[in-house]
């Protein structure tokens, strides 16, 4: 019986993983558990892999966190400390993650037979309303976004959304971060006053949040993600769990 192996620079997924997203189970927090006082973009004492980005978007709290949905251990919790109710053009609140160009060769980006992906993930917050999900090319400068709605407050809601493949732009077969996972929580008219890039489109700022709900204007806020998947096709398949020790190499 042939087994499969993880690539010892524990950089990427073992062969045949269908998620593409590392630590999508906010299992493993190696620089800590919990950070206070956050006002510039960094890679928190928080979940790996994750990075917060944030510009002039208040002041925030993030943790991992033990309250999750039914199926997972943790989360990634982010609280308002310090609110931004009147956010300025340029100011931002995201959570993404970056994916290696050698580690998205099957997805056939820039041919003909691209492949559509889809992105399922649980979560919660108190401030219903937009949010939205973004796939950014790096390589290319290209983009994508859709939309999902909070509906119910403090609840954990399971979401699930479909993006063509882009048949423009190869993604480089190299260990740079080629495509992102952007999650939008907060941001001015640079990044809103256009039109949602829900198809494959050249970069253009004002259209990639379009619509978004601002979770910065009030420490009453919060916003917890789990279950974090990417994978090929058109639809979600159950959440693709791996050991502690698998998701730390």
């Amino acid at each position: 019986m042939a087994l499969t192996t993880v690539r010892p620079e524990g950089l990427g997924f073992v062969n045949g993983r269908r998620n593409l997203i590392i630590n999508g189970a906010m299992q493993v927090a190696q620089r800590g558990t919990s950070e206070t006082g956050i006002t510039a973009t960094k890679y928190a004492n928080a979940p790996d892999r994750f990075n917060l980005a944030l510009g002039s978007a208040g002041t925030w709290t993030a943790a991992q966190s033990t309250d999750a949905p039914v199926g997972f251990s943790n989360s990634y919790r982010l609280d308002c400390t310090t609110a931004d109710a009147s956010l300025g053009g340029g100011d931002l609140l995201i959570l993404q993650q970056a994916i290696e160009g050698q580690n998205l060769q099957h997805l056939k980006k820039g041919t003909s037979s691209a492949e559509s992906v889809t992105v399922s993930f649980h979560v919660k917050s108190n401030k219903t309303g937009t949010y939205i999900a973004e796939l950014f090319d790096a390589d290319n400068s290209r983009q994508i976004s859709q939309a999902y709605t909070i509906s119910s407050a403090n609840t954990w809601e399971k979401k699930t959304l479909t993006y063509a493949g882009d048949t423009s732009g190869a993604l480089d077969n190299d260990n740079a971060s080629s495509l992102y996972l952007v999650c939008w929580l907060a941001a001015g008219s640079a990044y809103t006053s256009g039109t949602l890039s829900t198809s494959w489109t050249a970069f253009t700022q004002a259209d990639r949040a379009v619509g978004l709900v601002n979770l910065a204007d009030s420490t009453d806020n919060n916003w917890s993600i789990t279950g974090v998947q990417l994978e090929v096709g058109e639809q979600a398949t159950p959440f693709e769990h791996r050991s502690f020790s698998e998701e730390l190499n």
